[in-house]
């Protein structure tokens, strides 16, 4: 099932300021630190379209972390929790509330984390899209189904990524596994909705291929990973995770999404995107230069 968000004056209270409100970045572009990556994970990231990177946020999980209980203790106005068949743990998912969250700004403005996404796109410049938080509580026997990001947003362009960084120890049968190489496939599928519904009826895409029903057909891959750890994936690339079937163990994961110099707005009259965005005001095939896209490199 799925609960919606804070009501406007809870979201006030919370934040001490109206919803329409956007809170400056802490640091100017350009401002953290560089971590040059190996040439091997680069050309891994451009061919496979997903790569693992190893202990590079590890400095900053239990700030993410902090970050996360205070989101989770008032979410925002998109929020969606899920909770299966069988009564266990929740998937709590919320996004777009880095303006709120101090440790979430700190994160986006002062980390690696921009500089590790310019040089996997090979981008001059570096925007933010949002940020997007998923945990899966224990027991919490809801799937993420296969999917690409791409066909949700408002974005059109090759030059993303995203960065999603595990915040508790995740074994390799309950991580994020991705379809190598179907960032290349030069096709979107339909979104859906967890229940299986079309986010968009009619809207002319073709459903997502019958992954784990065919899983010797495709290039499956996946990793292990430890707090700190990330995955880098192209929003084209198909991905998905199974459910948490720990008794007693959660799987809270920090996700950074980003943008290179070729992403444009993309604005499709009667397509509901995810997020909304309801206040940018951008033309379809704009520069995503709008407050809600800081520029984080330069």
């Amino acid at each position: 099932m799925m609960r919606a968000g804070t009501t406007d004056g809870a979201w006030q209270a919370v934040t001490g300021r109206r919803r329409s409100g956007r809170m400056a970045p802490l640091s100017k572009p350009g401002a953290a630190m560089s971590q040059k990556l190996p040439t091997e994970t680069i050309e891994a990231y451009r061919r496979d379209g997903a790569v693992a990177i190893r202990g590079m946020f590890s400095a900053w999980v239990e700030k993410l972390r902090e970050g996360i209980a205070r989101n989770m203790a008032a979410p925002g106005p998109d929020v969606k929790i899920y909770t299966g068949e069988n009564g266990g743990g929740r998937f709590f998912g919320d996004y777009c509330n880095w303006d709120r969250i101090p440790e979430y700004r700190d994160f986006i403005f002062h980390s690696p984390a921009a500089d590790i996404g310019r040089q996997l796109m090979g981008s001059k410049t570096v925007r933010l899209f949002h940020e997007h938080v998923l945990v899966k509580e224990a027991s919490a026997d809801v799937a993420t189904p296969w999917h690409q990001d791409q066909p949700y947003y408002c974005v059109d362009g090759d030059d993303t990524v995203s960065l999603w960084i595990p915040l508790d120890a995740v074994p390799r049968e309950r991580t994020l596994e991705f379809v190598a190489g179907s960032h290349r496939w030069g096709k979107y599928y339909r979104p859906e909705r967890f229940n299986k519904t079309p986010l968009n009826a009619n809207d002319g895409l073709e459903p997502v291929p019958d992954i784990n029903g065919q899983r010797d057909k495709f290039n499956v891959i996946g990793w292990a990973l430890e707090p700190g750890d990330a995955v880098a994936f192209n929003y084209k690339t198909l991905h998905g995770a199974p459910a948490n079937n720990s008794a007693s163990e959660q799987r809270r994961a920090f996700s950074l999404r980003l943008l290179g110099d070729d992403a444009r707005f993309a604005r499709r009259e009667g397509v509901v995107t995810s997020p909304p965005f309801r206040g940018v005001t951008l033309r379809h095939g704009a520069v995503m230069d709008a407050a809600e896209f800081p520029l984080l490199v330069a």
